[in-house]
């Protein structure tokens, strides 16, 4: 079952992945961006609409069978922004009876969380952050008293096709022209990663499905769930060689913190790197019994040839990670 969605955040890493995924499957969609300048394609529509606009977002949500709520504003911003952006979506979806999708994260379960992250859990935020996707998601779900259906689905870290400045680009793999892997925390703790293309189809076979859900159901998308060294043994596969590792310079962000609200934001969520965490995956594979994930060796692969000289070991085979 297809129809139309309109995809918010379309120009965003996931807004991207998702336009894709559903253009793939045969799905009319409308993406959004405050432009307008999303790339075209068959099937797609480039709209422009600013989210913070509630009569506007509305008005676009007419005839929709989707939204797709993937718009992520800077992180200084979020306390000021995402309620309202929270509570036009809620008002669009309820003016035009679709049902929402929202990219979830993992901070809602705070660094007291046992390692494997569950929907069954008690959400206990530890961070600002934290409570606030808390707050957006709770908002979603009280709005299914008053007939708005959603569905979150939650992942880890992002790899995706695209360099975009996210940890796995610009941080730990952006040496590897050098011979060096970076990798931001101690490597014995398990890490949860999202291969977004993968994590795209998946919401795409969940809103095939939609009408057979709970009107508030949430999911999380296990992905890979990986150590640091088994993730630089990954990485060292696919470049086909081995490479020196290093550690992330997190004194250098606590100076550049006194001066840089982001980074602030950034620091506060360094306990993500400290304890161990994977995304409970079995709920989504229980509702998608057939999906089929990406290998870890063909993701990175994808990942890393956008990376300048990586070398990338097209075969694959060199040293195929244990």
């Amino acid at each position: 079952m297809t129809g139309t969605v309109l995809i918010l955040g379309a120009n965003g890493r996931f807004g991207r992945a998702t336009t894709q995924a559903f253009a793939n499957a045969g799905w009319q969609v409308r993406a959004a961006s405050r432009k307008g300048n999303s790339a075209t394609r068959t099937g797609v529509t480039p709209v422009a609409i600013d989210v913070m606009d509630g009569a506007a977002l509305s008005a676009a949500a007419q005839n929709i069978d989707l939204i797709v709520h993937a718009v992520h504003p800077p992180y200084p911003d979020w306390a000021e922004i995402m309620p309202i952006h929270t509570r036009n979506v809620i008002a669009a979806a309820h003016a035009s009876g679709a049902t929402v999708m929202v990219v979830g994260n993992v901070y809602t379960f705070g660094e007291n969380a046992p390692e494997l992250y569950s929907e069954t859990l008690t959400p206990a935020p530890t961070t600002r952050k934290g409570h606030l996707r808390l707050d957006m998601e709770r908002a979603f779900e009280a709005a299914a008293a008053d007939g708005v259906r959603s569905v979150i689905l939650r992942g880890g870290d992002f790899i995706e096709r695209e360099k975009t400045g996210n940890w796995f680009d610009t941080h730990m793999t952006n040496k590897l022209h050098k011979g060096v892997f970076t990798y931001p925390g101690p490597r014995d703790k398990v890490h949860a990663w999202a291969y977004l293309p993968d994590m795209a189809r998946a919401m795409v076979d969940l809103a095939t499905m939609r009408n057979t859900l709970p009107a508030f159901s949430s999911f999380g998308f296990e992905g890979y769930s990986l150590t640091g060294h088994e993730m630089q043994k990954s990485v060292e596969n696919v470049v086909g060689h081995p490479l020196k590792a290093a550690a992330f310079p997190w004194f250098l962000l606590k100076g550049i913190a006194l001066f840089s609200p982001l980074v602030r934001e950034v620091l506060e969520m360094r306990y993500l790197w400290e304890v161990p965490h994977r995304v409970d995956g079995a709920p989504l594979a229980a509702v998608l019994p057939d999906f089929k994930p990406t290998p870890i060796d063909e993701a990175l692969r994808h990942a890393l040839a956008q990376q300048p000289a990586a070398h990338i070991n097209q075969r694959g085979d060199a040293l195929r990670s244990t």
